[in-house]
């Protein structure tokens, strides 16, 4: 489950045949920062995002309204 959320928050990159393949993650998306460690901040939109992905995967998660 961890790696599953590392490679959808970040995203992944691997080789295969000489051929480098990369995956932006769910923080390279317009309307979502990386803050530290376990926290990210995004807007209305994306959060819907997250939310089902966490609710998918079964991933206990906490949610506190902020402002930037």
């Amino acid at each position: 489950m961890c790696a599953r959320v590392r490679r959808f928050v970040f995203g992944t990159t691997f080789s295969k045949g000489g051929r480098t393949y990369r995956y932006p993650g769910f923080v390279e998306r317009e309307g979502v920062r990386y803050l530290g460690q376990s926290v990210l901040f995004v807007t209305p939109d994306r959060f819907r995002e997250l939310a089902s992905f966490l609710h998918r995967t079964g991933v206990p998660h906490v949610v506190t309204g902020a402002a930037l």
